[in-house]
């Protein structure tokens, strides 16, 4: 009988493991719905827009730097007029999609 005992403690001890991997399963799934998508999905969007930048669009970089992008080098690098006739040549990653697009929005 004690044999029989231990035999359904292991059976039901195996199902309980099923459940907490059913239960992982579902955080990590949980994880990348809410973190990991969203961000890879805010990434492409940020590069589309650097790639999209021209000579004439205001821009702002994520320091808070205003200004009209001059001249796109082939170095991803640009130069920035921050006031007439001042440059200043920063990455094309530093400017900041959110921030220029609310600059550039049209003001109603």
């Amino acid at each position: 009988m004690l044999h029989l005992n231990s035999i359904l403690l292991q059976a039901g001890a195996g199902g309980g493991g099923m459940v907490q991997l059913l239960l992982m399963g579902g955080i990590i799934l949980v994880f990348w719905l809410f973190m990991i998508r969203p961000q890879a999905k805010k990434a492409k969007e940020q590069k589309k827009f650097i790639e999209n930048l021209q000579k004439g669009d205001k821009a702002v970089t994520i320091a808070g730097i205003h200004g009209t992008i001059n001249k796109i080098n082939e170095d991803n690098t640009l130069q920035l007029e921050v006031s007439p006739g001042s440059y200043l040549k920063i990455e094309k990653s530093t400017i900041s999609m959110e921030w220029s697009a609310a600059l550039n929005k049209p003001q109603a």
